[in-house]
């Protein structure tokens, strides 16, 4: 399965104008202006030795503070979708779904990023040189029992370009956006899951 924690933060971004800001700085008017969004995105999976790499695509969208929905389109399809009190996983090959409790599944994961959580609370951030044309801040969890080590936030002007997350296994994740849409009206219905019928559900 797609380890959607490093998904549920894949967002493109355009800003309110931000005179010489630096990443950090574009990454907090993020947090606290872009209430809505849609976006394309492609993931890219490495394994820690970088000899194997799996890419998939699809199409987001976000409604802060607790609502998203992440259509994964290729390889095959996924759905993640979070109505404000459970984030589901659907896997339609699989005929299966799968709830877990929102503030669970969140936490101090890459998903607090999405929910518009306390920053400075759940991570330490710091801001890291320019590399790839890209200014970055990196993100580390202060708790250190979680499902990720880091995260990486590239930033090309005031637009979210790139996320790149390292796991707890050192496996790396990195998310690339296009066609962002920033504080769009967006239909509540979106962020509403319904079992289909002779659906498995998992409770976790």
């Amino acid at each position: 399965m797609r380890r959607f924690v490093g998904l549920l933060i894949a967002l493109s971004l355009g800003l309110p104008a931000i005179a010489r800001a630096d990443a950090l700085d574009t990454l907090k008017a993020f947090v606290r202006d872009v209430k809505t969004g849609r976006a394309a995105f492609t993931q890219t999976v490495t394994s820690p030795d970088g000899a194997k790499k799996k890419t998939s695509s699809g199409r987001f969208e976000f409604a802060r503070p607790d609502r998203f929905r992440f259509d994964y389109l290729k390889p095959f399809e996924q759905l993640i979708v979070c109505d404000g009190q459970s984030v589901w996983i659907f896997d339609a090959d699989l005929n299966q779904a799968s709830r877990r409790n929102y503030t669970d599944a969140l936490g101090a994961t890459p998903a607090a990023l999405l929910a518009g959580a306390d920053l400075t609370r759940d991570f330490d951030l710091v801001t890291l040189p320019s590399k790839d044309g890209l200014d970055w801040v990196q993100a580390t969890p202060k708790a250190r029992d979680g499902a990720f080590q880091s995260m990486r936030i590239g930033f090309r002007g005031r637009q979210l370009t790139a996320v790149e997350i390292t796991d707890s296994f050192s496996q790396r994740s990195l998310l690339q956006f296009t066609q962002f849409a920033a504080n769009v009206d967006l239909a509540p219905q979106g962020f509403k899951f319904v079992v289909p019928s002779g659906v498995e559900v998992i409770e976790q």
